[in-house]
């Protein structure tokens, strides 16, 4: 983006809608990671099993991954802008309402509402990507919005919640949720005021400007061809990255979930320090998303191939995997924090690798790609919260402490599950070819031949 500062006589408006994306992509995770906080106090209130927590958590992602098609669907409609205005709103309000029952109806639709209303962002932050940047610089942008701003969301949500307003200013986390909610219902009054759908709506951006984001274009256009789901599903190398995505999202769910809690086991009682501790590893991930890029970018000019994305996830993958296992043996929660710290940050690793390899194997077709592939990813986040639950319920027992019963959960075979699904997922990567392009066979054989 920097090489784009000094274009002559261009106005800079897209920057103002990098940062607001940027802005709405940060929130999502600093809403969506206040989970971590909320599951142990729901747990301590009303004496949930981890089954029915977990229960809870993934109903965020079962409207989640059904919303992602309809969605996309309505964006490409009637445009990203009043569509980012209506579910950062409904997000926002949606969050202070984990803290009004313990009825598990109740909070059961309060998840289920909350995963609807942030089911549709990215694909809305994908289509402002692609109306408000040059070609050449929109998988940058895309990796400092999803992946740093995101990511870094997820860390600040537990420091901001834990450390901040109910460590240092002593509020309840039913009022903390309801301070966080705050800048969202803000966020959603600054972007129906000053963000348009297109550089070409936007009063403020002059034709130069427009003129510089459309650079490139010219040749390839808006094509409204589609390729089968039939084709899609008989791609070997698009199935394989599937299949990698659903045990990428369902081994990194914990982080969500359960991270809280874990901590909580292992005797982080103070609110001050469970919240920097559970950030911690999080950081992590924001920091593995900008890595990664860097990584795919620099192994595809030295390899002069784009091969070099197989070899990036797998390598994440499978330091993950180490690291996951050095970091649970740690003998204080402090040290295993740091060692989630650099399992996050391996793992994440693959997240820009997955969209290069959408768009590698995609081509004219990456929306479609795109759109399986996360769906995988979805349903990955629906399903493995099920198993972990009754796994974690299975290894808790209850001990006698001054007259009350007290609940010890042993996560480390939850643990051993994730990091066998990182060498899982390593797998997977080594088996995907990036360069088998969808559709490139059927055009070589729908070409008239020469003479």
């Amino acid at each position: 983006m920097t090489s784009e500062l000094n274009s002559p006589g261009a106005t800079h408006r897209r920057f103002l809608v990098f940062w607001l994306a940027s802005t709405v992509s940060f929130l999502l995770y600093l809403h969506r990671y206040t989970w971590n906080l909320i599951r142990p106090a729901l747990q301590e209130e009303h004496g949930l099993s981890n089954t029915t927590l977990e229960a809870l958590g993934t109903a965020f992602y079962a409207t989640y991954a059904v919303g992602s098609i309809p969605s996309g669907i309505v964006i490409d409609l009637i445009g990203p802008h009043l569509v980012l205005v209506s579910i950062v709103l409904l997000w926002s309000l949606a969050l202070p309402l984990h803290g009004v029952t313990g009825n598990l109806w109740a909070l059961s639709g309060t998840r289920l509402m909350f995963g609807a209303a942030q089911t549709g962002t990215y694909p809305a932050l994908s289509q402002v990507t692609r109306s408000w940047f040059p070609r050449r610089s929109r998988t940058q942008v895309q990796g400092w919005v999803a992946s740093f701003f995101g990511r870094g969301g997820g860390a600040l949500s537990s420091v901001i919640m834990g450390t901040l307003l109910m460590g240092r200013m002593g509020l309840s986390w039913q009022a903390a949720i309801l301070v966080l909610s705050i800048p969202g219902v803000l966020l959603a009054g600054v972007l129906l005021l000053v963000f348009c759908n297109t550089p070409e709506d936007d009063e403020h951006t002059n034709e130069a400007e427009r003129r510089l984001i459309r650079e490139g274009e010219s040749e390839v256009g808006h094509q409204q061809e589609q390729i089968p789901v039939r084709d899609t599903l008989e791609h070997r190398n698009l199935r394989m990255l599937a299949i990698q995505q659903f045990l990428n999202s369902g081994a990194d769910i914990v982080y969500t979930l359960v991270l809280g809690s874990f901590f909580v086991s292992l005797g982080v009682r103070d609110i001050k320090d469970l919240g920097w501790i559970v950030s911690l590893p999080l950081a992590g991930g924001a920091i593995g998303g900008i890595t990664g890029g860097f990584l795919n970018d620099r192994l595809i000019r030295l390899l002069g191939s784009r091969r070099g994305r197989s070899f990036v996830g797998a390598t994440g993958k499978g330091l993950a995997a180490m690291a996951l296992y050095v970091a649970i043996s740690q003998p204080s929660p402090e040290r295993v924090t740091v060692g989630l710290f650099f399992v996050k940050s391996f793992t994440d690793w693959t997240q820009p690798t997955v969209w290069g390899t959408c768009t590698d194997i995609g081509g004219r077709f990456s929306a479609t790609v795109f759109s399986v592939v996360n769906t995988a990813g979805n349903v990955g986040g629906l399903v493995m919260p099920f198993v972990y639950g009754p796994l974690l319920d299975y290894f808790t027992t209850a001990t006698n402490v001054a007259g009350q019963e007290r609940l010890n959960t042993n996560f480390t075979p939850m643990f051993l599950l994730v990091g066998a699904m990182y060498v899982a997922a390593g797998v997977c990567w080594l088996l995907i070819d990036c360069t088998d392009r969808l559709g490139v066979a059927e055009d070589k054989q729908k070409a008239p031949m020469s003479v």
